[in-house]
């Protein structure tokens, strides 16, 4: 196999990862083998004004091999006192950068997180690189060391940076997935969630079927339509824009398509949808879909599933007030908004915090957002 082909496959296989992440072990296995490195992992997050950081998931695999114990050492052990990570968080984006380069000659000699942490994870002579997230968050590809002693040829950097804008990709659509609570779902169960507008294409872009949410977007016509079966954005801008995602995801017979996503302006006050284009050529559909060649998912925030405070209240034990700060934190509030929204003190609010964390057996902001976001992706009553 080519470079090329190495390069187009891993595509592919990203491409199906997006819609079903048991494939991520096997696309993350050939990016070692193409890279020529012995592993990676893939953290996407975001900072909070308190200090602390919201980690939404992190994925670390060596060759194929899940190293969830390494990843779980990491964030107990090594990352309160790892150094270098405020300085991958200010790294520009997409910049691939050897994580020696980002501590200074005292920590390489004194950093436990370096001598001892890195050592065992095979990271002292990796890379770092920083994406930028949706919505203010961070992507960072924390790569492990070559597995030779040609260390980083040019060849091995370029392929590096090839596959930074796809993986930007799988993070978005993972993400989009996830707040829809659709993680993990098939075809059939995209097509049926509410929370997540979907739109089959077929290859020649013509739209072959959509879900509730996706007709109802359509027959409203505020930013997105259905002009002779093709789909189409209100402003010519967003329209072009469209256009050229939806030309990648849908190439000639015989090319690879690539995913993309933007943001769609409304024709009235609403905020944008959030548009995301996959490629289905190489994932297995079931016979309903089989022609399907794209798949549109549209994120409306204005429809985000609400989350009770009294079903928080009662499913976890929490008083009130403490449900009302838990419900906010997790729809991604910070504790300086919190306090502001509510007209509380800082300290009042993070005061509910604590006890939070205390009844909920937890000490991070994440635990209690995945708590909620939990309880939020319970069936609906059907009574």
């Amino acid at each position: 196999m080519t470079q090329l082909d190495i390069f187009e496959r891993i595509v592919a296989l990203l491409n199906e990862a997006m819609l079903d992440d048991a494939r991520w072990p096997e696309a993350s296995a050939l990016i070692d083998e193409a890279c020529g490195i012995k592993g990676s992992t893939l953290t996407f997050g975001r900072d909070l004004e308190d200090g602390n950081v919201q980690i939404f998931f992190a994925k670390s695999y060596a060759r194929g091999e899940h190293r969830s114990e390494h990843a779980e050492e990491y964030f107990r052990l090594y990352h309160p006192i790892d150094g270098h990570l405020p300085r991958v968080r200010q790294l520009p984006d997409s910049k691939i950068v050897p994580v020696v380069d980002l501590f200074s000659e005292r920590e390489l000699r004194t950093s436990l997180a370096y001598n001892e942490g890195y050592r065992r994870y095979d990271i002292q002579n990796g890379l770092s690189v920083r994406l930028d997230g949706p919505r203010g968050s961070r992507i960072v590809w924390s790569i492990m060391d070559p597995v030779d002693a040609d260390g980083w040829t040019s060849a091995r950097t370029r392929m590096i940076a090839r596959v930074l804008p796809h993986l930007r990709q799988y993070v978005r659509v993972r993400s989009a997935l996830e707040e829809a609570a659709a993680f993990g779902a098939s075809a059939i169960e995209l097509l049926d969630n509410r929370r997540v507008g979907v739109i089959q294409l077929d290859r020649r872009g013509q739209i072959m079927t959509a879900n509730d949410s996706g007709r109802e977007v359509l027959r409203s016509n505020d930013g997105l339509s259905d002009e002779g079966g093709q789909l189409h954005a209100a402003w010519s801008e967003d329209d072009s824009r469209l256009q050229e995602l939806l030309a990648r995801a849908l190439p000639r017979l015989g090319q690879q398509g690539a995913g993309g996503s933007m943001t769609v302006r409304r024709k009235s006050w609403m905020p944008r949808f959030g548009l995301h284009v996959t490629p289905l050529a190489h994932w297995g559909m079931d016979g309903r879909s089989r022609r399907a060649a794209a798949l549109v998912l549209i994120v409306d925030p204005a429809k985000r599933a609400p989350i009770s405070p009294f079903l928080v209240e009662a499913a976890l034990g929490l008083t009130p007030t403490e449900a009302a700060v838990a419900v906010q934190l997790a729809e991604g509030r910070t504790v300086r908004q919190i306090a502001a929204a509510t007209g509380r003190e800082y300290t009042t609010v993070r005061t509910h915090l604590r006890h939070i964390f205390t009844k909920l057996g937890c000490s991070r902001q994440f635990d209690v957002v995945q708590a909620i976001q939990a309880l939020s992706n319970l069936p609906e009553s059907r009574d």
